[in-house]
């Protein structure tokens, strides 16, 4: 049995950054934003993450990590899951040129709203139009 993600309010999301208070505190913010967060502190345990919980329906994930970036995740992680939307975090300003970015970025630091408003992007349904 296949388990569709939720989208929307309640949404299952995980967060992965190698810096501890910045993935405990995003989600903290997730979870008063009404989602279920999961945290992960490396590209690894993220994706052993994805096995064990199919609901997960978001990856946040930071570019900047030890052995695995966020945009090698991303790639790893829609391997699993291709339609997972996906929102690639960074405290630089631009991503190395070698590797361009198709995923929707939130430069660090960003603020609660900064956070709402690009989720919600992520979780509105695509139009066909």
């Amino acid at each position: 049995m296949q388990i569709t993600p939720l989208r929307g309010p309640g949404t299952t999301i995980l967060v992965v950054d190698d810096d501890a208070l910045i993935t405990l505190n995003t989600v903290d913010v997730l979870k008063d934003l009404g989602h279920t967060a999961i945290e992960a502190f490396s590209a690894v345990e993220a994706l052993a993450l994805m096995e064990k919980h199919p609901d997960i329906g978001v990856l946040i994930t930071d570019y900047a990590m030890p052995g695995m970036n966020g945009l090698e995740l991303a790639e790893a992680a829609r391997r699993l899951k291709p339609d997972l939307p996906v929102l690639l975090t960074s405290g630089y300003s631009e991503l190395p040129e070698e590797q361009p970015c198709a995923y929707p970025r939130l430069d660090k630091p960003y603020r609660e709203d900064e956070l709402a408003v690009r989720l919600g992007e992520l979780l509105s349904p695509k139009s066909d139009a």
